[in-house]
């Protein structure tokens, strides 16, 4: 390894804390120095794939040139202003293209700064639209075990609390209601037992809930788990039921990467508040949003003191702001449907070898979403040194070896990801169950 790039790290282990990471990192660390397309060119000169997006963000790879010249044109205008009583072009169009884009009635839109804070803002509309129609005791969450939605004080409490990661904040956590993870497989057909938990705790805890959420059709981060559309329709019937709000969290699998633009285009149901980020700007900067539909609205408007008490200080930040306008324009062409197409149709055909590997405990393949899970956590000192030396970057957790590569990615660069999961998981992983 260069000196510079010993250097780099040395540096970074001197003063850099890292997601998920002790203060100082114990794990392996590789100097980017330039991305551009689907590739990563490290600090020593190798190249490697991108099969993570840069966690799931990244759609349209690299440098992408319109998403570049969007971010310059605006930088010579105006690369930050105060988004309190005042507005701007950039964030007034993406509010207009996400209502026209978003499914069912949500034409609201609140601008943030990252999909935690989203949630954050999802969670803070329902406890106030419960307050403002008089029913404060209203102000429970029910959830699906098995999800994640981010690193917050909100949001942790509303994720799984074995894979979640956030059992140590238990009991500073608000007390939610999780019911059991569907146990019905996308593509295995659904029946109405496996409803019936979720359908047990929201009649059981109604007058207490102030709003359901969950990922729509897959969970992400806490599992990677696809299930059926059919379940989502009936979530929602449920919800309307028994008149619950519903919060469909569409951080990751929003703007096509489950092969529908939403997840819950794919059971064509639509929630009273929805979260976006990650993809949202092409992985350019970061920026997120929560929908909201005209009952929620009319509600929190209604009560005192009648505004969301929230305001984060990078709002509708106009170089944000820009770059999503401009993602949004290239996933308009349509292009990438058949893009995630055809991804999924290769993870699918190249992946399904390794379900006869004694390491394997399933494989599972949605849209531009490929999942080999192993029998036993991987050591991520092992493996992912090992992916690197294979020309790929993938980053497992737990016992998931997975990849959610850009949309532009072409064919050879998808085998090169799935030869590399297969040599990876046999090598490295344990094959004891």
């Amino acid at each position: 390894m260069p000196s510079d790039n010993s250097s780099l790290v040395r540096r970074d282990r001197r003063h850099v804390w890292h997601p998920y990471a002790a203060p100082v990192s114990a794990g392996p660390l590789f100097p980017v120095v330039s991305a551009r397309g689907v590739r990563l060119t490290l600090a020593d000169g190798r190249e490697l794939v991108d099969g993570m997006s840069s966690w799931w963000a990244a759609i349209h790879g690299y440098a992408h040139p319109v998403l570049d010249a969007a971010l310059r044109e605006q930088l010579e205008r105006m690369p930050h202003v105060m988004f309190g009583g005042l507005t701007h072009e950039p964030a007034v169009a993406l509010c207009e293209t996400l209502a026209d884009l978003a499914p069912g009635d949500l034409t609201r839109v609140f601008l943030s700064d990252s999909g935690s804070v989203s949630v954050e803002v999802a969670i803070k509309l329902a406890l106030q639209y419960w307050q403002a129609l008089g029913k404060p005791e209203r102000k429970r969450m029910l959830t699906l075990r098995g999800g994640y939605h981010g690193d917050t004080f909100g949001a942790m409490s509303v994720c799984d609390p074995v894979t979640g990661m956030h059992a140590l904040f238990r009991d500073v956590l608000s007390e939610q209601l999780f019911a059991e993870r569907p146990a019905c497989a996308y593509g295995a057909g659904f029946e109405e037992r496996h409803i019936e938990d979720f359908s047990a705790k929201l009649r059981a805890h109604r007058a207490e809930i102030a709003a359901v959420i969950l990922e729509p059709i897959v969970q992400g981060a806490g599992g990677m788990w696809f299930y059926a559309p059919e379940y989502l329709r009936r979530v929602h019937e449920l919800c309307a039921q028994h008149d619950v709000l519903l919060i469909f969290d569409e951080i990751a699998t929003g703007f096509g990467r489950t092969g529908e633009l939403f997840g819950c285009d794919h059971a064509g149901v639509a929630p009273d508040i929805m979260c976006v980020g990650k993809a949202l700007t092409g992985g350019t900067l970061s920026l997120a949003a929560t929908l909201v539909n005209a009952r929620v609205c009319s509600g929190v408007a209604r009560g005192e003191p009648g505004a969301l008490l929230h305001g984060p200080t990078f709002m509708g930040n106009p170089l944000a702001c820009a770059a999503a306008r401009a993602s949004l324009g290239l996933l308009g062409s349509g292009a990438w449907r058949a893009q995630v197409k055809a991804i999924e149709t290769q993870l699918r055909d190249e992946l399904e070898v390794c379900r006869t590997l004694p390491q394997v405990a399933d494989v599972r393949v949605l849209g531009a979403i490929g999942v080999v899970e192993v029998n036993e956590s991987v050591d991520m000192s092992v493996v992912q040194p090992a992916f690197v030396d294979r020309g790929v970057w993938l980053r497992p957790f737990g016992r998931l070896v997975y990849t959610m590569p850009p949309f532009v990615t072409a064919a050879d660069d998808i085998s090169r990801i799935t030869s590399a999961m297969r040599s990876v998981i046999t090598e490295h992983c344990a094959s004891t169950a």
